[in-house]
């Protein structure tokens, strides 16, 4: 099972791969609308498609998962 995999097993859903400064405000406005929000790490092995920008510096991308707050409707 892959870790994208696992996350959404977990509820998580996926948003965006992103690197600062966007990775930052986007993870603020999904806070600020309520929602649950998790950085993991990039991993080109798991991607699917076009990724080659990406994957030239991997470290410095993370992705954007998002779920609905506990509690919340």
């Amino acid at each position: 099972m892959t870790r994208a995999e696992e996350l959404a097993a977990q509820g998580w859903r996926r948003q965006a791969t992103t690197d600062e400064p966007r990775l930052s405000e986007m993870a603020d406005l999904y806070r600020q609308i309520g929602m649950e929000v998790h950085l993991e790490p990039f991993h080109p092995e798991e991607e699917e498609g076009c990724i080659g920008c990406l994957a030239e510096s991997p470290d410095r991308y993370w992705t954007i998962y998002i779920r609905k707050r506990e509690g919340s409707s």
